[in-house]
Order: structure tokens, then C-alpha cells, then sequence
């Protein structure tokens, strides 16, 4: 299982104690673009950014190769998606996980990945 950015945001929320279990339960990787995109928020307070960076200290991080990158081109040019989309969305095609994102809208359209949202889902 690959993590969206999202699906990160939510977890550090008390109220979805129920989202870290399965986090912990599955053990799953993170894109390094989320690791970006999270920890590079500019509103974190002191606490969310501690318990963040401890997550990603704990939890592989995959990053951006080469074939990572190819994906992600061949991806924007089927279709209109966010760079940080493309990458997230490539690296989950590069290795063969199951993205784990609340917007599974936006990814849908992929063939070669398969989508969970755990908080709408039953994994």
C-alpha cells in the first residue's frame, strides 16, 4: 500500500484513531513527494509537525526514480493531473501498490493502480 498526502493529514487528527490503526496494521510506504507536501505545509503547529516527522522517520519513504518519473509523464499526458498527482499516482504503479487516498476521484481513471479510501472502504 502506497499513502496519499491526504490520508496522512487525516491520520494526525484525533478524531481518526480508527485511520492510524490501519496505518499501523498495514505498515504501508509513502511517496516522498508526500513527505514534501505534508511536512511543507506552511500552518503546521509545533505538535502535528513532531507527531508528522515522527511518522515519516517510522515509515518507508519511496522516492522518485527514474521509472517513477517516467510514469508520472505518461500519466499528464493522458490526462490533466497535479504534478504532485502524477508522481503520487506513478510511484503506486511503479511498485505495484494499492493507493490509499480519500480522493479516489482523481485517480479512478488509472488502470494499472487499484484504490482504497479507509474511511469510506472496508479494506
Amino acid at each position: 500500500m502506497l499513502l496519499d498526502s491526504n490520508i496522512i493529514i487525516y491520520a494526525a487528527q484525533a478524531e481518526h484513531a480508527a485511520l492510524r490503526k490501519f496505518i499501523a496494521e498495514h505498515a504501508p510506504a509513502v511517496s516522498v513527494i508526500s513527505s514534501i507536501e505534508v511536512l511543507g505545509y506552511h500552518r503546521l503547529g509545533d505538535e502535528e509537525r513532531q507527531f508528522l516527522e515522527r511518522f515519516f522517520q517510522a515509515t518507508e519513504v519511496l522516492p522518485v526514480s527514474d521509472a517513477v518519473v517516467q510514469w508520472a509523464i505518461k500519466l499528464r499526458q493522458r490526462r490533466r493531473m497535479t504534478l504532485g498527482d502524477a508522481i503520487v499516482a506513478g510511484t503506486a504503479v511503479e511498485h505495484g501498490r494499492v493507493l490509499v487516498t480519500r480522493n479516489t476521484e482523481d485517480f479512478r481513471w488509472i488502470s494499472e493502480i487499484k484504490l482504497l479510501d479507509p474511511l469510506a472502504d472496508r479494506p
